[in-house]
């Protein structure tokens, strides 16, 4: 789906730039002035939630980002802890592939951002 909107926001960009006259200014002067700016956006995987503290000069003294990856964390290790105990008797393969899943429920950018799970079991 992602796809058939990136297609339809190139046609649009491209019908507004060639419906464009070259009357009025294509951007504004904004000065530069402290200030402090809050956004998010949603993403398959979450909402990212961003925050930028500026200077006089518009130069960035503090920003924090939030990605989604963060804010699922602590509930992806609790369901890991609690269904690792029902595939106990899977073989190292096949349990770090249902670890895999259970991570992708809540990321499903994860696997192609890093390997991001490094699995070591033992049994005793």
């Amino acid at each position: 789906m992602r796809a058939v909107e990136l297609v339809e926001a190139c046609h649009e960009a491209l019908r507004i730039i060639d419906g464009w006259t070259g009357h009025g200014a294509a951007a504004v002067p904004v000065p530069a002035r402290a200030g402090e700016g809050y956004g998010a956006s949603e993403a398959p995987r979450g909402v990212l939630f961003h925050r930028y503290a500026l200077d006089s000069a518009g130069i960035i003294q503090d920003a924090q980002i939030v990605p989604p990856t963060s804010q699922n964390q602590a509930s992806v290790e609790a369901d890991l802890r609690s269904m690792v105990g029902a595939w106990a008797d899977l073989d190292e393969h096949a349990l770090q592939h249902r670890c895999e899943q259970a991570i992708r429920n809540y990321d499903p950018c994860i696997s192609c951002a890093t390997h991001f799970l490094d699995l070591t079991v033992e049994r005793t």
